[in-house]
C-alpha cells in the first residue's frame, strides 16, 4: 500500500470570498496552522479547515480510515469564529522533531512544535516512547513564550524543569532508570569591579543611586555583572564605560572572591580587575549612578567602608602591592585547545624567569 499523504488546507472566509490557502508546520506527515485565526488590514479572517487528502494508491480515500481526532483548536475574536481539527492515524508513527547530541540524549527543535495542546500531548507521549525504545537518555525541551501553554502539558508527562529566560523555559525529561545525570542549572553569577588609577594617583570612584543602607554616602569601584558571552576583562572595560563615561583598557586580573547563597541561592565570583585609563573626562549613568569623581588614593583608603571591612582592605592591598610590582595579578591570554577547538581566555601571571618584574600600570 502507498503511503497516503494527508494535506491540511485552512479555508478563509473574507468580505464573502472563500479560497483556500495551505497552513503552516507538519506532524506525522499532516500539516497544521500555527495559528487557526487570522487578522487582515480590512479585518478579521475566519478561518475554517478543510482536508485535501491525495492518495498515490488506487485503493481511494478509504485507506486513511481510521484516523484519530487529536482534537479542536478554536478561538473567537470580535464575533468570529475559527476552528481547526487535526487527524493522525492510530498505526502512523509520530516524533517530535529533533536532534541527537554527543551524550546519547535528544535535543527538540523548538521551532516545530506542535501549537495546539492536544497535538503536542498525543505527539510528546509518543516521541517518549519512541527514545525509549531506542536507549535515549536525556530529553530537552525548550519551550518559546508563545507556546507556554505546552509547558503543564509537559510537566505533566514527567518533564522538571531546568532554567528559563526571558523568551523560553527549559525542561529536561531522564529516561534510564537512576538519578539524573544531565548537567544543572548555572550556578553562579559572575561580577565585576574596575580598579582605575591615574598619572596623579588617583581612584576612579562613584557614589551608586541604590545601595544598601550601610553603603550610603561611601565612594565605591564601579562595578557590575557581566553579561552573557562577555569576557571578564572587557566586562569591565564596559562597566566603568557605562557608569562613568571613562575610557579604559584592561591590564590584569588582581583578585577574585568566591562568596555562596546570594541572589536566588546562586553563587557568586568577583573579579576585580586593574584597568589603564585612557580618558578623564567623567559622565555617569543618571539612571545608576548618583556621583563619580577622581579620589586622592590615600583618602578613598581612609574611607571606614574600606578600612572595617577585612576584605576589602585586603583587595586594596593588593592593588597598591601591584602599583609597586610587588604583586603580579592575571592577564588574559588568548588560546586554543584541541579540546573543543574554540578560542578561550586563559588568565595567568608569571611563568618564565624573566616576566617576574611586572611592568607597571
Amino acid at each position: 500500500m502507498d503511503k497516503v499523504l494527508m494535506d491540511l488546507r485552512a479555508e478563509v472566509v473574507f468580505l464573502g470570498r472563500a479560497y483556500t490557502k495551505p497552513v503552516m508546520n507538519r506532524i506525522c506527515g499532516l500539516r497544521f496552522p500555527r495559528q487557526s485565526c487570522c487578522h487582515g488590514d480590512r479585518g478579521f479572517l475566519e478561518a475554517k479547515s478543510s482536508n485535501s487528502i491525495a492518495t498515490t494508491s488506487s485503493e481511494g480515500i478509504d485507506s486513511v480510515a481510521p484516523r484519530m481526532l487529536l482534537g479542536n483548536a478554536s478561538s473567537n475574536t470580535n464575533g468570529s469564529s475559527s476552528t481547526a481539527r487535526f487527524w493522525i492515524s492510530p498505526e502512523e508513527h509520530c516524533v517530535l522533531e529533533s536532534c541527537e547530541d554527543e551524550y546519547g540524549g535528544i535535543i527538540i527543535n523548538p521551532e516545530k512544535l506542535p501549537w495546539n495542546t492536544n497535538a503536542f500531548a498525543y505527539v510528546l507521549q509518543e516521541s517518549l516512547s519512541s527514545w525509549k525504545m531506542k536507549g535515549k537518555k536525556g530529553i530537552w525541551l525548550k519551550v518559546p513564550l508563545g507556546c507556554s501553554e505546552l509547558v503543564p502539558i509537559a510537566v505533566k508527562a514527567g518533564f522538571k524543569y531546568h532554567h528559563a529566560e526571558q523568551a523560553y523555559v527549559m525542561l529536561t525529561y531522564w529516561i534510564p532508570e537512576g538519578p539524573c545525570l544531565l548537567p544543572a542549572n548555572a550556578s553562579h553569577q559572575v561580577g565585576v569591579g574596575g580598579f582605575v588609577i591615574n598619572e596623579n594617583n588617583e581612584v576612579l570612584v562613584v557614589q551608586e543611586k541604590y545601595c544598601a543602607s550601610t553603603s550610603v554616602g561611601a565612594w565605591k569601584l564601579p562595578t557590575g555583572f557581566i553579561h552573557e558571552s562577555e569576557e571578564i576583562f572587557s566586562g569591565a572595560v564596559r562597566e566603568v564605560k557605562e557608569e562613568t563615561g571613562i575610557d579604559t583598557e584592561f591590564v590584569e586580573v588582581i583578585s577574585f572572591r568566591h562568596a555562596h547563597h546570594l541572589a536566588f541561592g546562586k553563587s557568586d565570583l568577583f573579579f576585580i580587575c586593574m584597568l589603564r585609563p585612557i580618558s578623564n573626562e567623567i559622565k555617569i549613568d543618571e539612571q545608576e549612578i548618583e556621583a563619580a569623581k577622581w579620589m586622592p588614593l590615600n583618602e578613598f583608603v581612609e574611607q571606614p567602608l574600606i578600612q572595617d571591612d577585612n576584605m576589602f582592605r585586603k583587595i586594596i592591598d593588593i592593588c597598591i602591592a601591584r602599583l609597586g610590582k610587588r604583586y603580579c595579578g592575571l592577564a588574559a591570554h588568548q588560546v586554543i585547545s584541541k579540546f573543543d577547538g574554540r578560542s578561550s581566555s586563559l588568565y595567568y601571571n608569571v611563568v618564565e624567569p624573566q616576566d617576574f618584574n611586572c611592568q607597571g600600570v
